[in-house]
């Protein structure tokens, strides 16, 4: 399976999942994308298409912390949970973003909930 195959194999997966979940200003979408080397994650209002808080682990307190890949993914639900407390929203809608709901995507969604988001 070639690079190209592979790219436009998730974005049809992911179109799909966008096709089902959309955010609100009261329950945004929690959008992750994984790349090689880092995680990133943005809570959504797609009302009016804007970013209302974003994590990833290339800020400069989870990037400073020793550990794995998934352990920084749990960092960032963690922080973006905490972002999201702070502009007073409880719940969100999770968009795996074609990803497995697996491995990084799922550390993201734990360290989200143990951070109190409710999805």
């Amino acid at each position: 399976m070639s690079v190209d195959q592979k790219v436009m194999r998730r974005q049809k997966l992911r179109w799909r999942v966008r096709a089902k979940v959309t955010g609100t200003a009261q329950k945004p979408r929690l959008s992750v994308f994984r790349s090689n080397k880092d995680i990133y994650a943005q809570l959504i209002d797609d009302t009016t298409g804007v970013t209302l808080a974003a994590a990833n682990s290339r800020q400069k307190d989870i990037a400073a912390q020793s550990g794995t890949k998934t352990e920084k993914s749990v960092m960032v639900g963690k922080a973006i949970a905490q972002k999201a407390t702070a502009l007073g929203l409880e719940t969100c809608v999770f968009d795996r973003g074609g990803y497995l709901y697996h491995g990084r995507v799922k550390a993201v969604a734990e360290g989200a909930r143990e951070g109190g988001l409710k999805f």
